[in-house]
């Protein structure tokens, strides 16, 4: 299968907690669309990541999914997921945006969601480093909610080189 793993010894972390303004020297995202508020744990050897994303009410994707029940699609719980994974993506290879270089959501396997997350909650991201084979990153991610699973996946990243 030629699974590779980067080297994972002599990585250069950032400082965490990672605040916004470090946080988008690893993503290309802005808002709305920045789905990471704030990076509170990285591994060592770089094979994990957790942060967080806080819900108001005045998210956009609240306005309509639902009316007078507004909760979080899950394609933005897995987008969340995706933009931490990211972030672990490029600590892992030493190399932000602003180089030329970025992942791409390539797919999700195992998706599952177990509880609807509401304006008010902090989904807690975590994703954990799998493989790593021709440029495309592996990671299991789960989001919890007060210590509860709300969704859980493995998500693929694909590296590309794009101008920015």
């Amino acid at each position: 299968m030629n699974e590779q793993t980067p080297n994972q010894n002599n990585l250069q972390l950032p400082t965490v907690p990672m605040h916004s303004q470090s946080i988008q020297e690893f993503l290309p995202h802005e808002y709305p669309f920045l789905l990471v508020d704030r990076v509170t744990e990285i591994a060592a050897d770089a094979s994990f990541i957790q942060g967080f994303k806080n819900l108001t009410m005045n998210e956009e994707f609240f306005q309509g999914h639902f009316p007078n029940y507004p909760i979080m699609p899950g394609v933005m719980m897995m987008e969340a997921l995706a933009q931490i994974s990211g972030i672990l993506g490029m600590i892992l290879i030493q190399k932000r945006p602003k180089d030329g270089e970025n992942f791409l959501f390539a797919g999700m396997e195992n998706v599952r969601f177990k509880r609807p997350v509401v304006p008010g909650d902090q989904l807690v991201l975590q994703s954990e480093f799998v493989f790593q084979r021709r440029g495309v990153f592996k990671f299991k991610v789960t989001a919890r909610v007060d210590d509860k699973v709300a969704a859980q996946a493995e998500i693929l990243l694909s590296q590309q080189k794009i101008d920015i």
